[in-house]
């Protein structure tokens, strides 16, 4: 290329490189002082030409991955932070951020595919470690098997022919490998031994138990359908589909038999486990919709699973001593108040709920199965009620509630897996006064906006409930909110969502008992397949029943990595 040819390269944060022409082609194309792209281009003697068109091709390249890139980022800003009705749930988030973070990695090795074609790559000065976007890349968890491929030279002889060379180091790398799920046959031989000399007895070693007799599948394959469809939310007819592409032919009415009678040996477990989270004194409770298929009618019906639960990991609880925290999902037709009652015979205490009314029956000194419960209301519900508004229509009201809420959940931050009493003692310190400030400014509000305003009926609701929502000042125990049980239902609802339904009332019922110890495994931080397939092991070999406690999901001893 000509001397006067001069070209200055600045690279922006993206990666993408873009060209400022100073003086372009001085000398041989005055008129292209004025328009780079508008001179004609066949003036050019052919190295020229050739230089030139390939710089604006590399030009407009960098520019369309930029404008790619930009979009990308817009559409991450928009799944955060755009309007409510264009916001994601966080299972929609998760699968945006899947495509879009696919995409941006596609359109990152596209820049680096044309930045090594460019020879970029190639003027970097000797000894520079080349570097990627600081993400997470993942973990290889050193309990994970090694499998070594050593790449030696083909020829250690040194060139100038002093010998074999010497090893004096080694670079390693890892990568993750995967095998996919294979099944396999367990064929269990049993001989047989008779003497020839007498005609004693036949002997043979008595055949192994099994959970279901006379069935194909181990305990393992049962763990694997139950963890499939309860925790990875497969339904029985996706597991066929993908039995069937290993040649198996396993249809989903054998499938739904062995979830059944699984459930039928797990339910001893299930009602130790519900008899024991209920010796607490507090415990959270909420419901969620289950439709099931109502056969009659050739339609679904509006089922309800209650959610019993006791984590008192916030204050590192011992009520209770060391009691770990677990949740059972009670199934129910509907959402009465008097199947919550009926659910929480034995239980006495504090209960944290949400502003539901149907809770309302457990006050009464006529309350079923126990004495009144006190119950305590969930902040984050008051908090969820003034942000509806502030979010549509921006209420200055509405946003200066939000502050004086955020100021309660600062503190809960500080001051979370603290003692019972520690946490009592921050709250009568720090908190009554907050809360105070915010009952009075609550009073002055209501009586200055109708009552019948959307912001009249939020502020109504949280006045409605201002009593109870004070609990938590007297009680170190009770947390802010019942943010802890509603976390265990986000499991059933994206379950919801695979299955469409359940197909019958009993199969809510199976459902609301593997998902008890399915979610209560993960509570745990036990791998829940490595728990059903050594308990479903246990239960075929006879366990005892005196010994229930021993099956229960928080006394598994295999942690999961």
């Amino acid at each position: 290329m000509p001397a006067g040819c001069v070209n200055r390269l600045r690279q922006s944060d993206s990666g993408a490189y873009y060209k400022r022409p100073v003086a372009l082609f001085s000398g041989i194309i005055p008129a292209m002082q004025t328009s780079r792209d508008s001179f004609d281009l066949d003036t050019l003697p052919s190295p020229v030409r050739a230089a030139f068109l390939a710089e604006r091709a590399a030009r407009r390249d960098a520019e369309a991955r930029a404008d790619r890139l930009e979009h990308l980022l817009l559409e991450f800003k928009r799944a955060f932070h755009g309007k409510k009705s264009e916001r994601l749930t966080l299972d929609q988030l998760e699968l945006a951020f899947e495509d879009l973070e696919a995409a941006t990695a596609e359109a990152e090795s596209e820049a680096e595919a044309a930045k090594g074609a460019s020879g970029d790559a190639s003027n970097k000065p000797k000894g520079t470690v080349k570097t990627g976007p600081r993400r997470n890349l993942g973990h290889l968890p050193k309990e994970l098997p090694r499998i070594e491929q050593i790449i030696e030279p083909a020829n250690i002889q040194c060139p100038c022919g002093c010998g074999a060379m010497a090893r004096i180091g080694e670079d390693r790398s890892e990568r993750l490998d995967i095998i996919p799920a294979r099944f396999q046959v367990i064929v269990t031989v049993r001989p047989k031994y008779a003497c020839r000399s007498c005609q004693g007895k036949v002997l043979q070693v008595a055949a192994p138990a099994r959970l279901i007799e006379g069935a194909l599948p181990s305990e393992g394959t049962i763990a694997h359908v139950l963890v499939s469809k309860y925790a990875d939310h497969l339904p029985l007819y996706r597991q066929a589909q993908i039995y069937a592409r290993s040649g198996l032919d396993l249809h989903r009415s054998t499938l739904a038999g062995w979830v059944g009678k699984a459930a039928f040996h797990l339910r001893p477990i299930i009602e130790a486990m519900a008899a024991e989270i209920k010796t607490s004194t507090k415990l959270f409770m909420d419901e969620t919709t289950a439709p099931v298929l109502d056969p009659g009618r050739g339609k679904t019906k509006t089922g309800y699973l209650w959610a019993l639960a006791r984590d008192d990991r916030g204050w590192n609880g011992n009520d209770p001593p060391n009691a770990p925290p677990g949740v059972i999902f009670y199934y129910a037709p509907g959402r009465s108040g008097k199947y919550g009652e009926d659910f929480l015979r034995g239980f006495n205490g504090i209960l944290q709920v949400d502003g539901y009314g149907g809770y309302n029956r457990l006050t009464r000194k006529s309350r079923v199965g126990g004495d009144p419960l006190v119950l305590a209301y969930c902040w984050a519900h008051a908090r969820r009620k003034l942000f509806e508004l502030a979010d549509k229509s921006g209420s200055e009201i509405a946003l200066e509630g939000l502050k004086q809420i955020a100021e309660l959940y600062r503190i809960e931050a500080e001051i979370r897996g603290q003692s019972a009493a520690r946490r009592l003692a921050a709250r009568q310190a720090r908190s009554a006064p907050i809360v105070a400030a915010f009952g009075l400014w609550l009073e002055r509000q209501r009586a200055r906006v109708s009552a019948k305003s959307r912001l009249g009926e939020k502020l109504t609701y949280i006045a409605n409930h201002w009593a109870r929502l004070q609990v938590f000042l007297s009680d170190g125990r009770v947390e802010i909110d019942s943010n802890a049980v509603e976390n265990t239902i986000r499991p059933i609802a994206l379950n919801r969502k695979n299955a469409l339904f359940a197909g019958h009332d009993e199969g809510g019922k199976n459902w609301g008992m593997i998902a008890s110890l399915i979610e209560t495994c993960k509570m745990n931080n036990v791998n829940p397949f490595d728990y059903l397939k050594a308990t479903l092991e246990a239960l075929a070999n006879g366990h005892s029943q005196a010994r229930i406690d021993e099956l229960m999901p928080w006394a598994f001893n295999k942690i999961s990595s």
